[in-house]
């Protein structure tokens, strides 16, 4: 199942979805009302074998967390993840077993040239 993980609120979020211009065969899925649960995390993780990959270091939650924390731990990503939504790096865009993980240009462009690739079948 193809799925687009953001932030409705996010503005990041919103240019880069509508830049992409996903097909309707692309599950949009808002993390701050319908936040990651175990499952969707373990799809996720299965593709990119990283908890850390997924996780969001900028959230402000997280530098706070961090000065209690001597050092982070996959399992440690892994339970912030499934706390709040703002732990998840985003946008991620899930199309069969790819994964397009964040907002940066790099991974916003593959993401992109991937979608043209895919949007023709």
């Amino acid at each position: 199942m193809n799925k687009v993980y953001f932030l409705s609120t996010c503005s990041t979020c919103k240019r880069i979805l509508k830049g992409w211009e996903l097909s309707g065969n692309v599950i949009k899925i808002d993390i701050k009302s319908n936040p990651l649960n175990e499952n969707d995390l373990d799809e996720l993780y299965n593709i990119c074998k990283s908890y850390e990959e997924l996780f969001n270091k900028r959230a402000i939650l997280f530098r706070d967390r961090k000065n209690n924390i001597k050092s982070v731990k996959e399992k440690d990503y892994k339970n912030m993840l499934l706390t709040h939504y703002s732990f998840l790096k985003r946008p991620v865009l899930k199309i069969g077993n790819k994964l397009f993980i964040g907002n940066t240009k790099k991974v916003v462009n593959n993401a992109s040239k991937y979608l043209m690739n895919f949007n023709r079948y």
